[in-house]
């Protein structure tokens, strides 16, 4: 699963690289400060690639977009709690791969609206014996965090969906997305059985294109080789808490130390 990540990436800066459209504006959502978001959780809107035709030349050829969207999937047809706001439902903020195009949440999105969600790398919590009590104690959950081992931007596959309130005229859209997921492969089952989907970079013009299904092998658990440039580091129990947001999450940290800062984060 991918339920907390980390994103350093300027919108601005990226859609240079990517030739794409900046639409995130001046909007900054980020608690950390500036773009940066080092615990990014459900719910936080967040940076993702589309690529869409232009609403008033829609006979053009589709470009690319950077857009900040709601991390967890809205699906069209839930009910307004209140003018604008939808209800509270199911946290649809990961979406199985292999299920997703048979799913009433995702299947409408598989279709035609799929995204890249940018990012550093991802947390995940290996549960694991207690070294103070010398293995008999209680388990302990570890977290770590996987991400490419040169430090470039990892890109994983992802749906969106427009929510409007239709009982509001003219209501403002809300854009909100989910992540893919798929079974771990290589050394990256030993942390969890399931990991984001990556999408490599040949396959976006397949995976973005708005004007027809993306190829049913894209959803498929990517290769042993798609991952061996991303590697897992132990890092703080600071993570834990989305109050905490800064750099010092990334930072490699060693037993002893990952046990004195489970105690720090406890205060």
């Amino acid at each position: 699963m991918c339920g907390r990540y980390a994103t350093t990436t300027n919108p601005g800066r990226l859609a240079v690289e990517l030739d794409a459209i900046d639409e995130t504006g001046s909007e900054n959502d980020s608690r950390a400060g500036g773009f940066e978001n080092y615990n990014v959780a459900p719910t936080n809107r967040v940076l993702t690639v589309v690529e869409r035709h232009d609403h008033d030349n829609p006979d053009d050829d589709p470009k690319l977009r950077i857009r900040r969207m709601r991390w967890g999937l809205i699906p069209v047809w839930t009910k307004a709690a209140e003018p604008g706001v939808p209800a509270k439902g199911k946290p649809l903020f990961n979406a199985r791969a292999d299920k997703a195009a048979t799913t009433p949440s995702f299947r409408d999105a598989v279709k035609y609206r799929r995204c890249l969600v940018p990012m550093d790398g991802w947390y995940e919590w290996l549960t694991e014996p207690d070294a103070v009590g010398g293995g008999k104690g209680k388990a302990v959950k570890h977290p770590y965090f996987m991400a490419n081992a040169d430090g470039s931007l990892l890109y994983m596959a992802g749906l969106w969906s427009v929510w409007r309130d239709r009982s509001v005229r003219d209501s403002e859209p809300l854009l909100s997305c989910t992540i893919l997921t798929t079974d771990a492969v290589g050394d990256l089952t030993r942390i969890h059985d399931r990991m984001p989907l990556p999408m490599p970079r040949e396959h976006w013009d397949a995976w973005l294109d708005p004007d027809h299904p993306a190829p049913a092998e894209l959803l498929a658990t990517p290769s042993e080789e798609t991952v061996a440039g991303i590697v897992a580091r132990p890092v703080s129990p600071l993570v834990n808490s989305v109050k905490n947001n800064g750099p010092e999450l990334l930072a490699e940290v060693s037993g002893a130390d990952t046990e004195k800062a489970g105690q720090i984060s406890l205060l």
